[in-house]
């Protein structure tokens, strides 16, 4: 992927676009897919638009009990226990996944947590980079041999326009120099949209191609660790926690870009690129406004992303892909 790459290409979908409308008409039976967070917000969403379209789909869940409630009226579904916190958790789910698969056709890396309080994980972790990205990363890289097996398989990791508000902060990733909670999180998306251009390098050559997408702005779960009031200054909801904010989008106009991603034709013989709208992305200079959209170029920076590959494979300890 080159920068000249990342630019619209015309897809017939846009902002308001639903998982229902990219969905319309198309068959995935016969095909398999693991979607983190799939139980919840715009994962439940994708889930729904999969399983509806024939796919099965592993949703990978910290709290399994719950996930099976909420995917009850589903059909098509399997629910394993994981936490993307905790690599031995994760490991432990990417076996179960593989014994149950001979191939996978999508991974869908959406679950995540958002501006939280400063917490450590692991071996001292900024908990953020840890689940949003470290967590990913490894179960990606383990299930890599089923993803070669597909026929042609995609990976798309959810990533943000809060990737905008920094680069990988490779002088203190972890904050150990103080603690600032949107930073922590524009820096996972980051990490988000790099993976993606990495793992897009180094899979291709099996037929695996890799998509990192902003899905809007949506109220949903993730912001589950924001006060009330924070939303409100923010102008996102009212008083009663209604949503005010302009642009936002339904949780199915979310998860339609995602599901673009996972099966649009005009795709094919592309990856590594940040998507958003159910189109690709164009880049964005480095002072324009957050939400005008685009992405940065540090964001899809191949050097960057291949720098941070090998940081997650030596913190994580994953399966490297490119043996």
């Amino acid at each position: 992927m080159t920068s000249t790459e990342q630019h619209p290409i015309g897809s017939p979908f846009t902002a308001n676009s639903t998982a229902e409308d990219v969905m319309a008409g198309l068959d995935l039976s016969g095909t398999s897919a693991v979607v983190t967070g799939g139980y919840s917000g715009l994962g439940l969403e994708t889930t729904r638009a999969l399983t509806a379209a024939g796919a099965h789909v592993i949703v990978p869940a910290r709290r399994p009990e719950i996930a099976r409630a909420a995917l009850a009226e589903l059909e098509g579904f399997d629910v394993v226990p994981m936490d993307l916190a905790d690599l031995d958790s994760v490991r432990a789910a990417a076996a179960r996944i593989s014994d149950s698969l001979t191939r996978l056709d999508l991974f869908m890396a959406i679950a995540g947590v958002m501006a939280t309080p400063e917490r450590h994980v692991g071996p001292g972790w900024e908990s953020q980079l840890a689940a949003n990205h470290f967590g990913h990363f490894a179960l990606a890289c383990e299930l890599y041999p089923l993803l070669a097996a597909a026929d042609g398989a995609r990976v798309v990791v959810n990533s943000s326009a809060g990737h905008a508000l920094t680069d990988i902060r490779r002088h203190d990733p972890h904050f150990r120099t103080g603690y600032d909670k949107w930073l922590a999180y524009g820096q996972s998306k980051t990490a988000n949209a790099l993976f993606a251009v990495q793992f897009d390098a180094l899979g291709r050559r099996d037929g695996v191609r890799a998509f990192a997408l902003h899905p809007g702005k949506i109220i949903t779960g993730l912001q589950r660790e924001m006060t009330l009031q924070e939303q409100i200054e923010r102008g996102w909801v009212d008083a009663h926690g209604n949503v005010i904010g302009a642009d936002f989008k339904t949780p199915s106009q979310g998860a339609a870009t995602g599901v673009w991603a996972a099966t649009s034709p005009l795709l094919d013989d592309r990856g590594g690129l940040y998507l958003e709208d159910c189109d690709v992305a164009r880049v964005s200079g480095p002072n324009t406004p957050m939400d005008d959209g685009g992405v940065r170029e540090y964001a899809i920076n191949p050097d960057s992303a291949a720098r941070l590959w090998d940081l997650s494979v030596t913190a994580t300890g994953a399966t490297p892909i490119d043996r």
